[in-house]
């Protein structure tokens, strides 16, 4: 029986845990040969006995040019080609105005940013027409929370991102959207809500649909973005968060 993904080579960076890993998996059943980045090694290691169908690991760090080629060039050298590439890979840290240090918006933005640029430029050679790149994006980038000013930043250049490269791209086929997730039940929210009573109350009242997203929901919008089934969508920002931006 044929799969969704059948041969297709799909790139899923920060595939270690949450969203990435989630969709990396979702991947790899529909048929994907699948790979992920990461940083860590044992949290690669640990991920890739869940994704299963030969999906490979490679370690590095996306602000690093020396891990993104080092990426391409196995990538390369094993597949010959990628077909979506879902630049995931990010992080998120809080700083109030008037307390901003040069080292957070550093690595803020070396990650988030210059990480999706590059992953994205140097994954191009290996792309043909028909290729998809995802992006993900956040509702902190369309919303002013108080702390954030950094991070929602890094999201907001994102979507503009998506708009650019749709122009830049067209030529060859390929094409650029945004996934962006609300409000997401992953390892790394789960902490947050422990360690901030309350909080998981407030959420549910703010978002419409009176819940946090699994990450299962955000995957299913990552893969309908890669599809043919998306093959007129270009450009866009495809919230994911239970109505919370728009409502």
């Amino acid at each position: 029986m044929t799969k969704r993904f059948d041969n297709r080579v799909v790139l899923v960076t920060g595939g270690t845990d949450g969203i990435g890993l989630t969709t990396a998996k979702s991947f790899a059943e529909q048929g994907a040969h699948v790979y992920i980045t990461g940083r860590r090694q044992d949290r690669l290691n640990e991920a890739l006995k869940g994704i299963g169908n030969g999906a490979v690991g490679v370690q590095g760090d996306v602000s690093s040019q020396v891990d993104l080629d080092r990426l391409y060039a196995q990538i390369q050298q094993e597949k010959g080609h990628v077909d979506v590439v879902f630049a995931n890979a990010g992080i998120s840290e809080s700083a109030p105005i008037g307390g901003i240090e040069e080292d957070h918006f550093d690595r803020v933005f070396g990650i988030n940013v210059k990480g999706t640029v590059f992953t994205v430029q140097k994954a191009l050679p290996l792309m043909t027409a028909g290729g998809s790149i995802i992006l993900t994006g956040s509702g902190a980038g369309s919303k002013g929370f108080a702390n954030l000013s950094i991070y929602s930043a890094t999201k907001a250049a994102i979507r503009s991102l998506a708009r650019t490269w749709t122009t830049d791209l067209k030529s060859q086929g390929i094409r650029v959207n945004v996934v962006s997730p609300g409000m997401v039940l992953t390892p790394a929210m789960r902490t947050y809500l422990q360690n901030n009573e309350g909080s998981e109350a407030w959420m549910q009242q703010a978002i419409p649909f009176g819940r946090l997203a699994r990450t299962e929901e955000i995957a299913k919008a990552v893969m309908f973005l890669a599809s043919d089934e998306s093959s007129f969508v270009g450009g866009e920002e495809l919230f994911v968060d239970g109505g919370f931006v728009a409502v």
